[in-house]
């Protein structure tokens, strides 16, 4: 299905995330940013805060991808990674802020809701896909997300943020997400498939 993010900024970010992430992280992100965009649209966004939002949705796991593997949690990571892809493109330095804080703050409930309409709804749109949030869908809007299959996205992703975890303990702080699957994993090294605490 062709997708437009909403800019040539967005087009161009999706293109870079498909080059460097898993398919089950690729279409978690583009679901994470329908879901987002649906209630954004709703919200009254204007065209450059939706743009804003799509790069952000996209990047919000690139720092699973090995080349955004650094010491830091992978959250942080792909944070820094949108902002490095931004540079590039003259944004506002607020709205690449913004950015920064909805991808590294996707992961922390109970902040990540309270520090603006960028960050809550990457945070919204991931709990969404989870299904940990219930939203009703629109015919057109569950159509599109069908177009991204979830490919095993909960084992994908956990057993992406361990293998990182793993090689470098540092990238998993206890009280951190990553944190908490790395010591679900280490817990019972030989259970397969979604991590027990994802």
């Amino acid at each position: 299905m062709e997708v437009s993010f909403g800019g040539a900024v967005a087009d161009a970010a999706f293109q870079h995330v498909s080059s460097i992430l898993r398919p089950a992280i690729v279409n978690h992100s583009v679901r994470v940013w329908l879901l987002a965009d649906h209630v954004g649209r709703q919200e009254g966004m204007d065209t450059q805060a939706r743009e804003a939002l799509a790069v952000a949705c996209l990047f919000h796991d690139a720092g699973t991808a090995s080349l955004y593997d650094g010491p830091q949690r992978f959250e942080v990571e792909g944070a820094d990674a949108a902002c490095e892809f931004l540079s590039g493109h003259s944004w506002p330095a607020p709205l690449v802020q913004q950015v920064w804080e909805a991808i590294a703050l996707h992961t922390s409930p109970g902040i990540a809701e309270r520090m603006g309409t960028l960050t809550a709804l990457v945070r919204f749109g991931v709990m969404a896909d989870f299904g940990s949030i219930d939203m009703h869908t629109t015919d057109s809007l569950a159509s599109r997300l069908g177009h991204f299959p979830r490919l095993d996205i909960e084992t994908e992703l956990g057993d992406a943020v361990v293998a990182q975890a793993l090689r470098r303990r540092e990238k998993a702080p206890s009280a951190s997400w990553p944190g908490v699957l790395l010591a679900a994993h280490l817990a019972n090294p030989d259970h397969t498939g979604i991590n027990p605490a994802f």
